[in-house]
């Protein structure tokens, strides 16, 4: 799978900008186009900026419905991304917050995670997970749904990259102790992708 596949699939006119060492695969990519384009999520919210902004972006556009509120920890990655989108003509479709992490405790364990003073949503229908970087902490995105889940809507989709790590999987395990009313499938792809369904 490539990202001129998913360019052309999304009727994209320019180049998706792609960053080796943080993009998301493109794999990955139409996963969660496919998704947004079949279900028309209305209230989109995802974890770290990027070329998966963009994605989601159009397919709101290409939907006519839904909006995406991206968390960014980076403010220089945070400012790249809004341009991105005001390059690709999608700047209305998505809210990117500058979410520096902050200091949390989740379940008795101490974390870093994005700042949430600035998202204002409720029922959020999607959440994808690429973020924060796993090199942070152990279990780093381990709080995306213990600390998202008062705003979850009751039937919403979560999507969970680089699922193919050990971590990742250690975190999935984890949520689905917590949340037995989630239900959770593995694609193997090219970095593995956990899909969390309720």
């Amino acid at each position: 799978m490539s990202y001129q596949f998913l360019e052309k699939t999304l009727g994209l006119e320019k180049v998706l900008p792609i960053s080796e060492n943080w993009s998301a695969a493109a794999d990955f990519l139409l996963l969660i186009s496919n998704y947004c384009l079949t279900h028309k999520p209305k209230t989109i919210v995802e974890c770290s900026s990027g070329t998966s902004s963009l994605v989601l972006s159009r397919c709101c556009q290409l939907n006519r419905y839904g909006h995406v509120y991206s968390l960014e920890n980076g403010e220089e990655f945070a400012r790249q991304t809004r341009q991105q989108l005001e390059d690709f003509s999608l700047s209305a479709y998505c809210d990117v917050m500058h979410a520096p992490l902050k200091d949390y405790v989740v379940d008795g364990e101490s974390y870093q995670w994005y700042d949430l003073n600035n998202l204002a949503v409720t029922d959020i229908d999607l959440l994808v997970i690429d973020g924060p970087p796993g090199f942070i902490q152990k279990h780093s995105r381990y709080p995306g749904i213990p600390l998202l889940a008062p705003l979850l809507a009751k039937h919403c989709m979560v999507y969970l990259d680089d699922a193919a790590r050990e971590d990742e999987q250690e975190i999935v395990q984890c949520w689905l102790s917590l949340y037995p009313a989630f239900q959770a499938e593995y694609v193997a792809n090219e970095r593995g992708c956990a899909i969390l369904k309720r």
